[in-house]
């Protein structure tokens, strides 16, 4: 049995201008490109050419792939500079912190990137030239399920790979041998004129269509998890509770076609909070667990159900999301005015600035508080909390563990007015001074008090004391909801998919011709073509060869002629 491989290239789609029709029909598409890609093809004149042009480029792979590039690089401002619907705060720091790009910033819309026009543009267009490259690929690739393989061409010794060999048996038995091999190896086959023609590997194709169709559906849901998110973020102490509203939120933002109405109806009560750490060796302080317990319900009359929320798994709740995302201390605070009547009681959140939970706060009493001469005042106190104080003489007002080993709170006291009557929002953890006083110590400086629990603060000049009760615990959680997380994973899953079948799938096609020759020999041939160049597709017809070489062996050599001599000639006369 002879073998020959060419080299030809078997991704030509259409034959030498020297082949016959037979051996164009045999090399056509092996893929579902359209043959109207070719920058050959004529568009026509004017508008109506123009048009034809634009749209085949638009809805060309290569064209696609270079707006999925640009989309990505479209993307990166989006992640360096702070954006407007993520964090305001953040964007207005940015732009105080590089005012000489502010202007050329604001007029490429960076601040707000993904609901720019500029970016909703190549987003648009993606999605139209992805829909432009798949329809006319589906049914051409429909076309090809339902056809039947090319009939085998005139000269298969033209494929790239090709072997032959002879053989006693009929043709008519090697073509029934060829078509049961072929079809045990799931070879769509087809027998016709003295051949057999199969072909192997839609599966290629099918993927492909497969990764460009999932790309739509990622960016389907992409859009509609920009647009119908929300996302907002809330801060629940110990014993208390939240209701998923836009009021109770801390803050929040949402898409641009969000409504309240589609806030999912829910509440919890943080029953519990639980932290354990590292307390000893080179890890000392580091988190080890961190945990919270709450009571939800589902809807205004829900029955109370228990759940625990740690990090990384969150609550899931009528398709929200509750995640934990950090924690803290409270001290509880009352105030009493100089009657010594109780005009504030509550535990007051403090911030944490470093990983041992040193934290920092403000304790606001707004109303209620009149001084010694009956004058409406407001009280203002800076907080330091530590939960694990050094000790005084041991250093700054750190502390030096994050648990409650040595709990102190440092408060520093004003009076007068805290500016909350101007209706400008303020933050909870920082005390306006700008009209207030400070309360003064025997030296004339700042008043201020480090109060162990049960320790209380007495103001100057009869104003009034301060209670350090004890400590609460809070904990902050962000409530998310992302219509469509599902159905982007599920395109991201098929993506990969499609991507792996039109990688690692080979289209290829296979030809079988027996003949009888003048000699009355049967002459057999074998060929292949793929889509691209492979060693496999040489390999594979040479499995399939040798494994129809066992049915239809060649002839056995004659045996050779026995040589005789002189003196046996004459002994047989």
């Amino acid at each position: 049995m002879s073998t020959t491989d060419s080299t030809t290239d078997s991704t030509t789609d259409k034959a030498p201008a020297e082949a016959p029709n037979e051996d164009a029909a045999a090399r056509a598409q092996l893929s579902t490109a359209p043959v109207e890609d070719s920058a050959t093809a004529p568009v026509g004149i004017g508008v109506l050419g123009w048009a034809r042009w634009f749209w085949r480029q638009l809805t060309s792979m290569r064209v696609a792939l270079i707006l999925l590039f640009l989309l990505s690089l479209g993307s990166i401002p989006g992640s360096l500079i702070p954006q407007t619907q993520v964090d305001a705060m953040k964007v207005a720091q940015w732009k105080k912190d590089h005012a000489f790009w502010v202007p050329a910033a604001e007029k490429l819309q960076l601040f707000d990137v993904y609901s720019s026009v500029w970016f909703s543009a190549i987003y648009i267009l993606l999605f139209v030239s992805l829909i432009g490259c798949i329809v006319p690929r589906t049914w051409q690739f429909v076309g090809q399920l339902t056809g039947r393989p090319p009939g085998a061409p005139r000269r298969l010794d033209r494929m790239p790979a090709y072997t032959t060999w002879r053989t006693d048996k009929a043709p008519e038995e090697v073509l029934a041998s060829a078509k049961g091999l072929l079809g045990g190896r799931r070879f769509r086959t087809e027998a016709s004129g003295g051949s057999v023609a199969a072909e192997k590997g839609y599966l290629r194709e099918a993927g492909n269509l497969a990764f460009h169709i999932a790309l739509i559906v990622m960016l389907v849901a992409f859009a509609a998890g920009q647009l119908f998110k929300s996302e907002g973020g809330k801060l629940v102490l110990r014993g208390k509770g939240f209701s998923n509203t836009l009021t109770q939120y801390d803050d929040f933002k949402s898409g641009s076609l969000f409504s309240a109405d589609d806030l999912a109806p829910f509440s919890f009560t943080l029953d519990k909070f639980d932290a354990s750490y590292e307390k000893s060796g080179p890890q000392k302080g580091t988190a080890r667990d961190f945990k919270a317990y709450v009571t939800y319900r589902e809807g205004a009359a829900g029955e109370p159900k228990k759940a625990e929320i740690e990090v990384n798994k969150p609550l899931e709740v009528d398709g929200s999301k509750v995640y934990l995302l950090g924690h803290g201390y409270a001290p509880v605070i009352s105030v009493t005015d100089p009657s010594g009547q109780v005009v504030y009681r509550d535990a007051v959140p403090m911030l944490p600035f470093d990983a041992n939970l040193s934290s920092s706060g403000a304790v606001k009493v707004p109303d209620g508080y009149r001084n010694k001469n009956g004058d409406k005042e407001q009280l203002g106190f800076n907080a330091m909390f530590v939960p694990t104080f050094a000790g005084a003489g041991k250093g700054t007002m750190l502390s030096q563990f994050p648990d409650l080993g040595f709990p102190v709170l440092a408060l520093s006291a004003y009076h007068g007015s805290l500016g909350m009557d101007s209706g400008l929002p303020q933050n909870v953890y920082q005390l306006n001074t700008s009209k207030m006083q400070e309360f003064k110590d025997p030296q004339g400086q700042l008043f201020k008090q480090r109060l162990l629990p049960g320790e209380t603060m007495t103001l100057p000049d009869g104003a009034g004391t301060v209670k350090f009760e004890g400590i609460e615990r809070w904990a902050t959680f962000s409530v998310t909801h992302q219509p469509a997380s599902g159905l982007a994973l599920a395109g991201a899953v098929f993506a990969i998919g499609g991507l792996a079948a039109s990688l690692f799938i080979q289209r290829r096609r296979i030809w079988v011709r027996a003949v009888r020759g003048a000699d009355g020999v049967t002459v057999v041939e074998m060929a292949g073509l793929g889509r691209s160049e492979s060693a496999k597709l040489p390999e594979e017809l040479s499995a399939l060869s040798a494994a129809l070489y066992e049915t239809a062996p060649s002839p056995a050599p004659a045996p050779p002629a026995q040589a005789t001599t002189t003196e046996e000639e004459g002994e047989r006369a």
